[in-house]
């Protein structure tokens, strides 16, 4: 049985992007650079442990262009940055209408935030996605407050930046509700206090409250 939380008991709800509210499929990038010619792939990036370029870019330390370019790199000649680019967004899938009706509900009845290991590329091409389906260009009217990594220059599951989100909008951690898929994630919140919830392949944000 879906765990629920009762709003009136919270200050906030701080909710992760991909896998929570926006679909993805890491497997999809993986198999993408395959055909491209990168065979250890999985072994450079997964969803639990990133390489430290992948990590450089998710915190703005390096340009997306930079990125491209080291991935180019490590591929037979003949690939272009397009190809690299195509590979590297084939992860991000669709936002689903009902996430996104049903956030902005939640957002009219409590303050909800969006906190996210993104980059620069990956964040142009869901902005992109959710302009087609809705007319908006940016999170921003879904959200009190969208917070990217490459633009805040800090990552989870690092405890500084549930500290800085939380300070930022005066959140008492202990009535804040963090919700994530990824494991690691939820573990660097409950480091700094924060009420938890590991969201499952599967589960629905629409039957949390």
């Amino acid at each position: 049985m879906q765990e629920k939380f009762e709003l009136q008991k919270l200050d906030g709800i701080i909710f992760d992007l991909g896998g929570v509210i926006l679909d993805i499929d890491y497997l999809l990038t993986e198999k993408a650079f395959e055909k491209l010619g990168i065979s250890n792939f999985a072994s450079l990036y997964s969803q639990a442990a990133q390489s430290g370029m992948f990590d450089d870019l998710e915190t703005g330390k390096i340009s997306g262009q930079l990125f491209v370019n080291h991935i180019l790199s490590l591929l037979p000649t003949g690939i272009s940055a397009n190809n690299v680019i195509s590979a590297w967004n084939a992860m991000i899938l669709d936002f689903p209408q009902e996430n996104l009706d049903f956030i902005s509900l939640l957002n009219k009845e409590i303050p909800i935030f969006l906190l996210s290991n993104t980059n620069e590329i990956h964040a142009q091409c869901f902005y992109r996605k959710l302009k087609k389906l809705t007319g908006n260009s940016n999170l921003n009217s879904y959200f009190q407050k969208v917070y990217l990594s490459h633009e805040i220059q800090l990552r989870k599951p690092n405890g500084a930046v549930f500290e800085f989100v939380c300070e930022s909008n005066n959140l008492n951690p202990q009535k804040t509700l963090f919700i994530d898929d990824s494991i690691q994630h939820i573990e660097g919140a409950k480091n700094v206090g924060l009420q938890t919830h590991h969201f499952l392949k599967g589960e629905s944000i629409l039957e949390l409250f």
